[in-house]
């Protein structure tokens, strides 16, 4: 029964983001520094990952595959389907959800702690719509960063499978 109690109240909260909202100048304001902290900013370590995914999946799947009736290609082929489908949302799901939940934690609760939410309210600002909504809006581009860490991985198994030897750039596209 608690479990239910608990939807509820989040579906209070979710309503009451959308209640009273911020003036649009103020808001686009607060959207673009969420877009750039939480989305921007972690394009860094996205790239860094997803480009050494990709070249562990090839370099795995070439040393893998023994027999000489298998084609090079499938090296390709394999990387693709494995970063596309696998390794790049779900390791970047992980990632960006430490990084992205403490940056949202710590804020929040430096806020609390220095009174900044309660000076919020007492202003007569919705501090939900506020501080969630942006935060909401910016995450909606978490796609797109699930797209760049697809292309870099598969890029990185592409260095890989050239640089290693492991087949020439023309098996590794076909």
């Amino acid at each position: 029964m608690q479990y239910l109690h608990n939807i509820g109240a989040y579906f209070l909260m979710i309503a009451e983001m959308f209640r009273k909202p911020t003036k649009w100048s103020v808001m686009r304001r607060l959207i673009l520094k969420d877009i750039d902290d939480l989305i921007i900013g972690s394009l860094g370590i996205v790239a860094f990952i997803s480009f050494f995914v990709g070249g562990v999946v090839t370099i795995q799947t070439a040393l893998n595959i023994n027999s000489p009736l298998i084609p090079k290609y499938l090296i390709g082929f394999a990387t693709r389907q494995s970063v596309i489908l696998e390794f790049a949302p779900t390791f970047i799901s992980i990632i960006m959800a430490g990084k992205v939940g403490s940056f949202i934690t710590s804020s929040i609760g430096t806020m609390r702690v220095t009174e900044q939410i309660d000076a919020l309210e007492v202003m007569g600002i919705n501090s939900l719509n506020y501080l969630v909504f942006p935060k909401f809006i910016a995450l909606m581009l978490y796609p797109f960063v699930i797209s760049i860490a697809m292309f870099l991985g598969i890029f990185g198994g592409m260095i890989a499978a050239v640089y290693g030897g492991f087949g020439s750039l023309e098996d590794f596209v076909t």
